[in-house]
């Protein structure tokens, strides 16, 4: 099923539909718009009939300076059976060419008062966020300090518990269970929770809570960017686990890496402080301070000068 129709442009931007209104459910793929200025001179060979077509002051004035026989070539070239939508904006008047050769070919004919280049940003901000690689992760989404932390682990192992503690630390929550995650940019995950579940934890033996109900509205946020992973495990006695933060393990979700740390569950761990160090120290790390390599360097030279 098509994720954007050009029935969802119409119904978010308030658009004007003045003809080709048979084709309202186009379905609309790609992100990337046209302003078919070059079509308007006849170069047809590579124009981008799948994407929509925007015609601002630009294109419809060159238009004007064409023949009568010209305007209707142009117009039935431009309304192809890919075309999801030609928008005139600005408020423009429509050439009654088009509106005839968008009504024959069944393209959806819209109307805008905005400026082109501003609902064009506007446009493209909308169908990248939409048309967006998308995937769900099975685990607990918080923001701590402003860091988007997505806590992982096997069920049971204690990931909504922890995180009912980080939301009474004053942290916020983002989603449980199930957490939805879309891939903005080649580095950019954007986590969000399902709407049936949104506000909401389960917490084993107690059952389903409103977060926001009990704690207030700014104990939740609907969306955050993923920064960081955090694996919960149950303590293996006989695994190594990483005791000087030195190496960087990372956890691909999409197409983008995100750095992962493993922390090893059992009683008397108080997880959601370490969580929240943890959340600190990667802030530290992205500003250029490096507990664990300060503290290598430290080891190394105290070695150094040992030896001498």
């Amino acid at each position: 099923m098509p994720k954007v129709r050009t029935k969802d442009l119409i119904e978010h931007f308030q658009l004007e539909l003045i003809g080709g209104e048979n084709g309202i459910d186009r379905p609309i793929k790609t992100s990337d718009l046209s302003r078919p200025g070059i079509e308007m001179a006849g170069f047809f060979t590579y124009y981008p009939a799948d994407r929509v077509q925007l015609l601002g002051m630009t294109e419809l004035t060159f238009f004007e300076t064409l023949t009568p026989e010209q305007k209707r070539d142009r117009m039935n070239a431009l309304c192809t059976p890919k075309t999801p939508c030609i928008i005139v904006t600005r408020g423009q008047q429509v050439p009654l060419e088009l509106m005839e050769a968008a009504c024959e070919a069944n393209v959806p004919l819209l109307l805008s008062t905005q400026k082109t280049t501003r609902l064009s940003s506007r446009l493209t901000n909308y169908l990248e966020s939409k048309l967006a690689p998308t995937t769900a992760v099975h685990g607990v989404l918080v923001d701590i300090y402003g860091v988007g932390v997505l806590i992982t682990g096997s069920s049971g192992v204690g990931k909504s518990e922890t995180a009912l503690e980080l939301v009474k630390r004053g942290h916020r929550l983002v989603a449980d269970d199930s957490v939805e995650i879309r891939q903005e940019d080649e580095d950019t995950l954007i986590g969000s929770s399902p709407e049936l579940i949104e506000h909401l934890l389960e917490i084993r033996g107690l059952g389903i809570i409103n977060v926001m109900t009990l704690f207030g509205a700014g104990a939740v946020r609907n969306h955050k960017r993923i920064s960081l992973v955090i694996h919960l495990e149950i303590w293996d006695q006989k695994k190594n686990y990483d005791r000087l933060g030195l190496d960087e393990e990372k956890m691909k979700i999409i197409d983008t890496d995100l750095t992962k740390i493993t922390l090893p569950v059992r009683p008397g761990r108080n997880l959601a402080v370490i969580i929240e160090v943890a959340a600190m120290n990667f802030r530290l790390k992205r500003m250029g301070v490096n507990a664990a390599q300060q503290f290598s360097e430290r080891l190394m030279n105290a070695i150094e000068t040992k030896e001498e």
